[in-house]
């Protein structure tokens, strides 16, 4: 019998992309990249600032001794000045330069101008006074004092609705309300208020909101990764990871979509953003998926949950990995070790549900003729992996992040210079300097809108109140759960505990679905932590269980970004795409609750033992990979839909740490896969 035939795609034709296309579709899905276009006169000027930037940031890490307060107000100033030149009052579906005007200079509004300006002004002029004035200012400051919070407390705002969108600032708008109208909040809400002078000493004078720990680790350690990652993909390391995912996977059963999967883990390494590595891998993995016989909503499935999978692999992770390094208060490379299994367990997840999708739709690999040159690849490749050797090597050293990604970059750009096949020249650095400034500029408006919510939270402590209200509902919903005798199993404090996870968790897909994962995961942590501390988690669990949800909303439905830059490029149903995704990044939705009860796949956090670790490591990749086949409906044969529903059922017992779990999910799972030895053996011999 031969396999079923693969069913029609939803495009006549592969999609070809030119790279103007594939930019203008990241501009489109990723508010991040939305710049505006200007005259050449003001052009050259954008781009010699955002080359100072890089030139400055660089400085400051490598060899400078500034000021922490002075560092951050220069980064912020940067930021929010260059936010204002490069992003329009509202989004447009066009790149050129506005038409001439007599209030445009070189297609920017002149009002932009003065608001830049007055952003830089206000970002600085704290920062430059002598820290004894500021000190002696704090609690009592003046009307200029005041004035100048105020015009930087709104700039930042807008700066950041430009950049990422309108969700951040109405939060941010919505905690400041919260702040000043206290007295009349409901039930535990409720709290003594503050004036519109005590709001702007907290969140301007002190290191407690605008410039607070989020633009502390932006200004400290974000931009360096975020250059490096720039000037690693232009000196070839990008493409050596493609053509080595192909050479791994590519002659496989569904080959194109393992490369898809193996080409953004590898992207990942050394670019945190979701949208980028789909727009950057996908342009070549979704056509060769929908070629071999993949639906078109399938193959930007696949890219989209797969490059997600880039926030959470170490050693370049988002932002959000460095926020935890300072809130955590540890080492950065403890950071990386506990992400490293949780990362390849979402990568595993993807990897069975599309060599299962191969099988049950009879799909090739690809032939030899469309591989690269093994000899030829390592040969023109090899150069650019030393940065990214040197920089692992760094950090697992114990050195700091911000050290070892100075050393990234001049290796990089060694390595730029010495390789022939990829010569960086002096053009090229500029424009990759510029290009990784640029890319920096929405992050860090966004680190700053987020330090004042952050501010409102220590002001108010509504933090802990917020916690208190989750604990105290997933106690009542916990309560009627262990009343009831068929789940009476569950002491109620292990239903608080699930519940509370679970709230947590759809907060944070909710919030993540309007704004940046590190905003996300800086504004809930505050929430999550109190709450789940009250409950005898981890710290470092808490902080990485949030982290993970967030990134999900990526891929979450419906407002699924990364699916929907994914659907553009395979022409697909944008929504269907983004179902499908979610479908695939399944394993990402139970890993963190895998690691809320066996803490032990963290390999760092508190009670690790390696025996713990193997049990909670194979439990979850049978558990993963069984939910897999029900989701496909494939094993070995075709399931029905009582196997399938029988199986997921099953999964969750692997999943659970335990031997005593495993063990009965085996024997559960066993009659599934006799009658799927039976059903294979008939379809050999029909």
């Amino acid at each position: 019998m031969t396999p079923t035939s693969p069913p029609p795609l939803e495009t006549d034709a592969d999609t070809h992309l030119t790279p103007e296309m594939l930019a203008e579709l990241e501009r489109k899905y990723d508010p991040e990249t939305a710049f505006r276009a200007t005259g050449p006169g003001l052009g050259r000027v954008i781009s010699f600032l955002l080359v100072s930037m890089a030139a400055y940031q660089f400085y400051a890490a490598g060899f400078g001794l500034i000021r922490e307060q002075l560092h951050r107000g220069i980064y912020l100033a940067f930021v929010l000045g260059l936010v204002f030149l490069l992003f329009s009052w509202r989004r447009t579906d066009h790149t050129d330069v506005a038409p001439p005007a007599w209030y445009r200079i070189s297609g920017v509004n002149i009002l932009d101008i003065v608001f830049a300006v007055l952003a830089v002004t206000a970002a600085l002029y704290l920062p430059l006074l002598p820290p004894e004035i500021v000190a002696e200012r704090v609690g009592n400051p003046s009307g200029f004092d005041v004035f100048m919070g105020t015009a930087l407390l709104i700039l930042t705002l807008e700066a950041t609705r430009r950049s990422v969108g309108i969700t951040l600032p109405a939060i941010a708008g919505l905690f400041i309300l919260f702040a000043i109208f206290g007295p009349a909040m409901p039930g535990p809400l409720k709290h003594g208020g503050t004036s519109w002078l005590g709001l702007i000493n907290h969140l301007y004078m002190t290191n407690q909101g605008i410039y607070g720990v989020a633009i502390g680790v932006m200004a400290k350690y974000v931009f360096l990764f975020i250059v490096f990652g720039v000037l690693a993909t232009r000196i070839g390391l990008g493409q050596l990871f493609i053509d080595l995912a192909m050479l791994i996977a590519g002659r496989y059963a569904g080959g194109p979509a393992k490369v898809a999967i193996f080409s953004s883990a590898f992207m990942g390494t050394i670019s945190g953003s979701s949208i980028a590595n789909t727009v950057t891998t996908g342009s070549l993995t979704i056509p060769a998926m929908k070629r071999t016989g993949y639906p078109a909503h399938f193959a930007g499935a696949v890219e989209a949950t797969s490059s997600t999978g880039g926030q959470i692999t170490p050693p370049i992770m988002g932002a959000a990995a460095f926020i935890m390094v300072e809130y955590l208060e540890i080492p950065l490379r403890d950071v990386l070790a506990a992400a490293l299994f949780p990362a390849l367990l979402h990568y595993f997840g993807i990897f069975i549900m599309v060599h299962l999708e191969a099988k049950k739709l009879g799909l090739r690999g690809l032939r030899a003729d469309e591989l690269p040159r093994a000899w030829r690849v390592v040969r023109e490749g090899w150069l650019s992996v030393i940065p990214l050797v040197l920089l692992v090597y760094l950090i697992l050293s114990g050195r700091t992040p911000d050290f070892a990604a100075v050393y990234g970059i001049i290796a990089c750009v060694v390595v730029g210079v010495l390789n022939k096949v990829n010569r960086l020249t002096l053009p090229d650095l500029w424009d990759a300097l510029a290009t990784g400034a640029k890319n920096t500029l929405a992050v860090g408006a966004a680190a700053a809108a987020v330090g004042v919510v952050v501010g409102v939270v220590t002001l108010t402590g509504v933090g802990f109140r917020l916690g208190f209200v989750v604990v105290q509902t997933a106690n009542d919903l916990g309560g009627f759960f262990s009343s009831l005798w068929a789940f009476d199993y569950f002491s109620i404090e292990q239903w608080a505990l699930f519940f509370s996870l679970l709230l947590i968790a759809i907060a944070c897909i909710l919030m993540g679905a309007g704004i940046p994962t590190t905003a996300t995961y800086i504004i809930l942590v505050s929430v999550a932590a109190p709450a789940l501390a009250m409950l005898q988690v981890q710290p470092l669990v808490a902080h990485f269980f949030v982290f993970y949800y967030g990134v999900l909303a990526d891929i979450t439905p419906p407002v699924a970004l990364a699916a929907y830059a994914a659907a553009g490029i395979a022409g697909s149903n944008p929504f269907k795409t983004g179902n499908t995704a979610f479908r695939l990044g399944i394993a990402k939705a139970l890993v963190p609750f895998v690691f809320v009860y066996s803490p032990s796949l963290l390999l760092v956090a508190n009670g690790f033992s390696w025996d713990m670790f193997a049990i909670t490591l194979v439990g979850a990749m049978l558990g993963i990979g069984t939910i897999g086949a029900a989701f496909s409906g494939f094993l070995l044969a075709p399931l029905s839909m009582v196997q399938r529903v029988w199986i997921g059922l099953v999964a969750l017992l692997f999943i659970a740490p335990g031997l005593s779990s495993m063990a009965a999910g085996a024997v559960l799972m066993a009659p599934v896969l006799v009658l799927q030895w039976r059903d294979r053996a008939r379809l050999r011999t029909a």
